[in-house]
């Protein structure tokens, strides 16, 4: 096993300090520094992107080829961090403890540390990860106008308001599939720039919500259906990945539930916990979304859209349509601005 100290006065400071441990070239574009290796240590990327209100993200998408422990030193550096796993696991714990926590796939973990303390993250041989963290340092998050931790439960708000560090913290959140999704749009946004940035820094803000919300929700007592475990909402959610990229198919409950080996009354727990719909819910909703963005993006006419998207009827595509926005499917085409192609 191989033991890396990190003593980091900022973010950028952990990846220089990994590269000192594990080689690799550092390339920067835009303020975004990413840490690339390929050798015998490590392979794939660590990011940093720093935002301008005390946040800032670390993506690791990386293998290590021996056993690893991170033994990050809390310094004056010292955020709160939250963590979403989505893909391969890692332990956690701090320094004075000796028990490591799993995290595994699609988990989220929070933490903080007292000064002088040390926060260890412990990554296995082989394992594929790809983790996203974001990172705040409370005195400069604190100084944003918009910023309002007295919204938050009480015990969350006292992490965000000690800002001289005098209080240790963890939660290890449940299995959140939901979060997946934001979390690799954040990863696949591919614009570049000063746009990539703000892309980012928006969908970071979105992510941080559900961190908040899925922690309250837990201090409250909600945790996953019980009718179901969590490998079954893995599946589930793979049926809702494959409805989400080919949304004009045929789909009924019963192929659906077949094919998954899951009862129909489990799938109807499942997507009502991770989508907030019923199957059927669902699946018009997504049809839905693609019509809206074919008005808007496509010379299609409005009965092409309804082919293309699955329905047959256009007479009830349209009353659906209306009821979810509040707007014909001909008024919102009327509505959309003409594309320009520039030559």
């Amino acid at each position: 096993m191989t033991e890396i100290l990190i003593s980091a006065e900022n973010t950028k400071d952990i990846i220089e300090q990994l590269q000192n441990n594990i080689g690799g070239e550092i390339l920067e574009r835009w303020g975004e520094s990413t840490l690339v290796v390929n050798n015998e240590k490590a392979n794939g990327t660590v990011k940093v992107i720093p935002f301008d209100w005390g946040v800032n993200l670390m993506i690791y998408d990386i293998e290590f080829l021996s056993e690893v422990v991170l033994r990050i030193e809390a310094t004056e550096f010292n955020p709160i961090r939250f963590i979403y796993n989505l893909q391969g696991e890692f332990l956690h714990r701090f320094g004075i403890q000796s028990r490591e926590a799993l995290i595994e796939q699609f988990q989220t973990l929070i933490f903080t540390n007292k000064t002088d303390g040390i926060n260890c993250l412990h990554f296995k041989e082989g394992v594929r990860i790809e983790t996203n963290i974001i990172q705040i340092v409370r005195k400069d998050f604190l100084k944003k106008r918009t910023t309002k931790v007295s919204t938050l439960n009480k015990k969350l708000q006292e992490v965000f308001v000690d800002t001289d560090h005098d209080n240790r913290f963890s939660h290890h959140g449940t299995l959140n599939l939901k979060m997946a999704d934001h979390v690799k749009k954040l990863h696949n946004i591919k614009t570049k720039g000063m746009l990539r940035i703000l892309k980012m820094e928006a969908k970071v803000y979105e992510i941080l919500s559900l961190h908040i919300q899925q922690y309250i929700k837990q201090s409250q007592g909600v945790e996953l259906p019980t009718s179901l475990v969590k490998s079954e909402l893995k599946r589930i959610r793979k049926v809702g990945e494959k409805i989400l990229k080919n949304p004009s198919k045929s789909y009924n409950l019963e192929d659906l539930s077949n094919e998954t080996g899951l009862s129909q009354a489990k799938l109807q727990d499942g997507f009502k916990f991770l989508y907030t719909r019923t199957v059927t819910e669902f699946i018009r909703h997504v049809r839905l979304e693609q019509a809206r963005d074919l008005l808007k993006t496509t010379d299609l006419n409005i009965s092409q859209v309804v082919y293309t998207i699955g329905f047959t009827s256009r007479s009830y595509f349209s009353k659906i349509f209306k009821e979810k926005y509040n707007v014909s499917p001909n008024e919102f085409k009327m509505q959309t601005p003409t594309k320009v192609e520039v030559i």
